[in-house]
């Protein structure tokens, strides 16, 4: 079993739609892959249970079949932080938990693609944070990077974070999310210059929604 963790330097900045290019990736591969997204905070009431739509769409592009209480231990409603989600309902993320299903998925799949919540350092309890979940699941980081005015700030703190904590940091992705970004060779360049880890793949601007998949824009990475 393989796979990755995908970790973004905030909010917003396209883990999802990275994650999901990956995870087509490898089924085209001919692997069995499974999705996860331990946490999520977004959702809206299914017959399933509480869906969040970055949940819905990694678990449409998988081709290992999971019950959704198995992909995403833990939904909340409000599109807030997650730690703040569970006070407000008066549960508490365990970390044990998280591990637990994702050991049940992994005995299931060739590859477990793994998303996590918000940025590297998102609050997950009253001690812990993405990064420890990441740290727990023992997976290699994908950190995708949201190309944006800061950004520079943002991935240099987020790899040393990743790098503080022993974790492998196997590839990284330029998401243009800001489409008028002044000087984003130059930025992209910098960050090139000062990150150890490959660049994978540089995606220009785009909606997901009209590319949900990768096309010529995505650089094909590795198959683990």
């Amino acid at each position: 079993m393989s796979g990755y963790f995908i970790a973004g330097t905030d909010t917003g900045v396209g883990k999802t739609l990275i994650a999901t290019a990956l995870i087509s990736r490898l089924v085209a591969a001919g692997q069995r892959v499974a999705a996860m997204k331990p946490v999520s905070a977004g959702c809206i009431r299914s017959s399933e249970g509480c869906l969040n739509d970055d949940v819905a769409q990694l678990r449409q592009a998988a081709n290992v079949a999971l019950p959704l209480d198995l992909i995403n231990p833990y939904a909340f409603e409000p599109a807030i932080a997650p730690h703040i989600a569970a006070q407000q309902v008066g549960v508490e993320i365990d970390l044990a938990r998280i591990e637990q299903a994702y050991r049940a998925i992994a005995a299931q799949a060739d590859s477990v693609i793994v998303e996590g919540v918000g940025g590297f350092l998102a609050p997950l309890n009253r001690k812990q944070t993405a990064a420890d979940m990441a740290q727990r699941l023992n997976l290699p980081v994908i950190l995708v990077v949201g190309m944006r005015l800061g950004c520079l700030n943002h991935a240099l703190l987020t790899v040393e974070a990743i790098q503080h904590r022993g974790i492998t940091l196997a590839g990284w992705i330029a998401n243009r999310i800001d489409p008028d970004m002044q000087a984003f060779d130059a930025n992209l360049v910098s960050l090139q210059a000062r990150i150890s880890a490959p660049l994978w793949g540089v995606v220009p601007p785009l909606m997901v929604k009209e590319y949900p998949m990768p096309g010529e824009w995505f650089i094909p990475f590795p198959v683990p």
